[in-house]
């Protein structure tokens, strides 16, 4: 990492840390698509078993790696400030943090898991392969969490290209572990679903294993001594972390959490057919949002490093460019969706009606995708500064008090019917949007002075 002068050198920078970020991205949601794909040729009951423990999975876990994700903008400004003495120290305590988090989340499952599927309305086989699916997976959270910590260590010194060449290593192992344990291949146990499950938990181990071998390998990292020095717990330096990660994990919960919801409410209000066309459209989309993602991504890091070196005027030419690129991005994509949504429906499936009302899920979420690119962006930058309760605030008032109360209105008292639902999205992302760009001026404002 090192601090660019002119803007040329800056979109060079940029890009150069995006990129291996964005292949990140996809490669887990590859390992995530081969779990569903694989355990839908076991049966239709082990798919039902994982599409219902994945669920149950990934909200959680989606907002205790926000918690983890403070130690990208802390380790971030600690290099751009020059204090590289503070950076072992600071990864050695959230390394502790990430394993606490893990058992705190291992035994909350074993005590709500089983009552949790029973509120459910779910066959006994389904009841039985989500919840074996869910404690295979178990054995991985404790190495997941703290290699996710390990990840955005690398990341923050600008080495995002380990972090990709670690996880383009585990997608192969993983689809191989799939193979072997749910269809009982080369000797190993037939598990069906739940294979899926040991086969995430072991390639979690897998990834964990090899960012601990990095970090004794690699010249710039081994001069950190993370595993050979150590470090005394430290409760108030856990504190100082969650007080940042805590409301970065809400923020990213609310907004994905409010797409869980919509999806469950069309999934009471309307028919199977809707349902169908949302979801698929919902999935779609949902790949896209891996470019803003990154691109939010890339601008904490890049942001936090000039605000530690006290560069702010770089830090604000940094902010303007990455947003810029990710609405631009997502408005060429938002193009791409209108002439091609009939093409991209029938990739989801055959069902004319289907088809046809994907087609105008798929209209409105040019609107949604723009809104959605901002206020990631927007966020990821916020993030640099560290800035994290007020946006935190805003993204709760925008979704959960703007976005699903209007959507739900919309829904049910004009005849938009379930398209109503994805205005109600719109709205409260442009919400966020803009608030937090209202919160970033203010930032930036009293950072100048």
């Amino acid at each position: 990492m090192y601090h660019a002068e002119s803007l040329r050198e800056k979109m060079g920078l940029f890009f150069t840390i995006l990129w291996p970020i964005l292949v990140t991205q996809i490669s887990y949601n590859i390992m995530n698509l081969t779990n569903t794909i694989m355990s839908g040729r076991a049966g239709t009951n082990d798919l039902a078993g994982v599409a219902i423990g994945a669920s149950l999975w990934m909200p959680v876990f989606t907002g205790l790696n926000g918690i983890l994700l403070a130690v990208t903008p802390i380790v971030a400004q600690l290099l751009g400030s020059g204090q590289r003495d503070k950076i072992s120290p600071s990864v050695t305590q959230a390394l502790y943090l990430s394993v606490l988090l893990a058992i705190a989340v291992v035994g909350a499952g074993a005590i709500v898991l089983d009552p949790l599927l029973s509120l459910m309305n779910i066959e006994p086989s389904v009841h039985f392969i989500a919840k074996h699916y869910l404690i295979g997976l178990s054995i991985g959270i404790i190495p997941l969490f703290a290699a996710n910590v390990l990840r955005y260590f690398f990341d923050a010194q600008g080495y995002t290209k380990i972090t990709m060449m670690v996880t383009l290593l585990a997608v192969p192992l993983n689809i191989l572990l799939n193979y072997l344990l749910i269809f009982g291949k080369s000797g190993f146990p037939k598990l069906g679903g739940i294979g899926a499950g040991y086969a995430t938990g072991i390639t979690y181990w897998f990834i964990f294993i090899v960012s601990i071998l990095i970090t004794f390998k690699v010249d710039a990292i081994r001069s950190y001594k993370l595993f050979v020095k150590w470090f005394s717990p430290s409760p108030q330096d856990w504190k100082r972390q969650l007080a940042i990660g805590i409301p970065m994990g809400l923020s990213i919960f609310f907004e994905a959490s409010i797409f869980s919801m919509v999806t469950l409410l069309i999934g009471i209000m309307f028919n199977a057919v809707t349902l169908a066309a949302h979801q698929s459209a919902i999935s779609f989309t949902s790949l896209l949002f891996m470019l803003p993602l990154s691109i939010s991504m890339a601008l904490t890091i890049l942001v936090g490093y000039e605000v530690g070196g006290k560069r702010y005027a770089d830090a604000k030419q940094y902010s303007r460019f990455g947003v810029a690129t990710a609405m631009g991005i997502l408005g060429i994509c938002s193009i791409f969706l209108y002439l091609f949504r009939e093409q991209i429906a029938f990739l989801y499936t055959d069902d004319r009606e289907v088809v046809a009302l994907m087609k105008q899920f798929l209209i409105f979420a040019i609107f949604y995708q723009l809104s959605d690119a901002a206020q990631a962006s927007l966020q990821g930058v916020l993030r640099g500064y560290k800035e994290v309760m007020i946006p935190f605030l805003t993204a709760l008032i925008s979704y959960w008090g703007i976005g699903i109360p209007s959507g739900y209105l919309l829904a049910s008292v004009t005849e938009l019917g379930p398209f109503g639902f994805w205005i109600g999205i719109t709205i409260g992302l442009t919400c966020a949007a803009a608030g937090f760009l209202v919160r970033l001026l203010y930032v930036q404002r009293k950072s100048d002075q």
